[in-house]
């Protein structure tokens, strides 16, 4: 690992980490999603802290009680450590470098409109 690299993340704690945000987006508390998972309000708070590795059927329990697919927790989490891997290096434009090709038309804002910017 060079001096500059970041350690990689454990997949637990990624997994983790996507568990809560879930839980947490459906204002629901452990003990709530871990009744429903059949596990316990302990263990279920140390798979979100990336302390404990849960098995396959374990986390399908959790998915489930969270009405997650399990797939779709897979792609987040594989989305999460390709993002963490990603380099963080910030690129400044300054205003007067840039030329416009062509006349821009002024944004239409709409009430949950949401706008992506490419380069």
């Amino acid at each position: 690992m060079t001096e500059n690299a970041r350690p990689r993340p454990l997949l637990r704690t990624v997994v983790g980490e996507a568990l809560r945000r879930h839980r947490q987006d459906q204002r629901r508390t452990l003990a709530e999603v871990a009744r429903e998972a059949c596990v316990s309000v302990q263990y279920l708070s140390e798979v979100e802290r990336g302390r404990k590795e849960p098995s396959s059927e374990i986390l399908a329990a959790v998915c489930e009680a969270l009405q997650v697919e399990l797939s779709d927790l897979v792609v987040e989490v594989g989305h999460d450590l390709a993002f963490d891997r990603a380099p963080a290096d910030v690129v400044r434009l300054r205003l007067a470098s840039i030329t416009p090709i062509a006349p821009m038309a002024p944004p239409v804002r709409r009430s949950g409109t949401t706008m992506l910017l490419a380069a």
